[in-house]
């Protein structure tokens, strides 16, 4: 089967409902048994991790959906639902480190990852150390300690979008007997089968384009077989369930991601080549040009490329200007997050977050993500704007 008719078709069971093509949502908190037996043959049966509902925080038909869908599109064996992505980064997280750990983090990781490591973490006595984005496998194996349980990376990072050699990294990972995570968001399910690269752990923020359409927070950490019950158990210990309706919507926007993620491909390698062409734009941040240092290995190991990209302005343009260029575009809207079918544009303070290596003699960088519209009214809106940024500078 391929990937185009296993979103349509995965996790549906018209027979189980009445007919209905849609799994419909189960707002359920007790489930109710007929007899004593049952409800002790139920429990026993989700002791050996069958998929039966018992109680509406572990699981319900709808749950057991969108979890089986994205595991079998990304080639995970489970996955587990989060009320959100940063709940799904920090949920696959705690299900390996204990007291005493010492972990391995790309510097350009998620913000809210970084904030989980630096606070919760530490209070639990995890150390976390950051690592350059431009690591080799024998440097990063010269950061491993006996302790080192997890190294988290997310490739391409979704504020300056390096790429990491995924698979060499997983082959030291392992070697040293630690785990490897990895956010996903970026790749999809659809475009980075991560578990075929060497991933223990794929985090995604489902919010984004697995969703996809700007209305719902919600999460999804898939893992194979080895990583599966640590994760099942942390997450349904501390209660990380994510709500019934979050999960139909993302059940939803799994049904058309074939035909919305080539758009946004499509128009966002479009308008960043465009951009190369200003000379306003010292820089364009997207693996998906062959002018990009990570262009070969976006090209060897990804089906396809998201919306998301950044390009960097010439240090010239001052704040004032900055801001008269994104203030008042028409079809771009003045936000974080992305992977809904709208454009949006924002503008990182990319310094604050790194600790591994400096920021420093960049201009301001711009990300952009690409949504449905009209491609060539998002180039004349993008052109009107250089017109003010131009003009405010003088």
């Amino acid at each position: 089967m391929k990937d185009e008719t296993k979103l349509a078709v995965l996790g549906r069971d018209p027979e189980g409902h009445h007919g209905a093509v849609n799994i419909p949502v189960y707002r359920a908190s007790t489930i109710l048994q007929p007899s004593l037996k049952a409800l002790h043959d139920v429990y026993s049966a989700r002791a050996q991790d069958e998929q039966v509902t018992t109680y509406g925080r572990v699981g319900t038909p709808l749950t057991y959906a969108f979890e089986n869908t994205v595991a079998e599109l990304e080639g995970g064996y489970r996955a587990m639902a989060y009320p959100s992505g940063a709940g799904a980064c920090s949920g696959a997280i705690l299900s390996v480190v204990k007291s005493g750990d010492h972990i391995l983090v790309i510097d350009n990781i998620y913000g809210p990852t970084r904030q989980f490591c630096d606070t919760v973490l530490k209070r639990l006595g995890v150390e976390t150390e950051y690592f350059k984005t431009n690591i080799d496998p024998a440097s990063l194996r010269a950061l491993l300690r006996p302790n080192t349980s997890l190294v988290f990376v997310e490739s391409p990072g979704s504020l300056t979008f390096e790429m990491l050699d995924v698979p060499a990294i997983a082959d030291v990972v392992h070697k040293h007997g630690a785990k490897l995570a990895m956010d996903n968001t970026w790749g999809t399910p659809l475009y980075f089968k991560s578990f075929s690269h060497g991933v223990d752990l794929s985090v995604h923020a489902a919010t984004k384009y697995i969703v996809g359409h700007s209305d719902a927070m919600l999460g999804v950490v898939i893992a194979n077989k080895e990583s599966w019950p640590a994760l099942r158990d942390t997450a349904r210990t501390i209660g990380a369930n994510a709500g019934p309706d979050e999960v139909y919507l993302g059940l939803r926007g799994i049904r058309t991601m074939a035909v919305r993620l080539p758009r946004h491909m499509e128009s966002g390698l479009k308008v960043a080549d465009w951009l190369r062409g200003r000379s306003e734009v010292t820089g364009v941040r997207h693996p998906g040009l062959p002018q990009d240092p990570g262009h070969a290995i976006w090209k060897r190991d990804f089906l396809g490329a998201c919306g998301l990209f950044a390009f960097e302005l010439d240090k010239k343009y001052g704040d004032a200007a900055v801001a008269e260029f994104v203030d008042h575009l028409e079809y771009f809207g003045i936000g974080y997050s992305w992977g809904g079918y709208e454009s949006l544009v924002s503008v990182p303070a990319i310094k604050g977050v790194r600790s591994a290596e400096a920021w420093e003699n960049h201009g301001t960088t711009i990300r952009l993500h690409i949504g449905l519209e009209d491609v060539d009214d998002l180039i004349d809106d993008l052109k009107a704007g250089f017109q003010r940024l131009n003009k405010a500078q003088g």
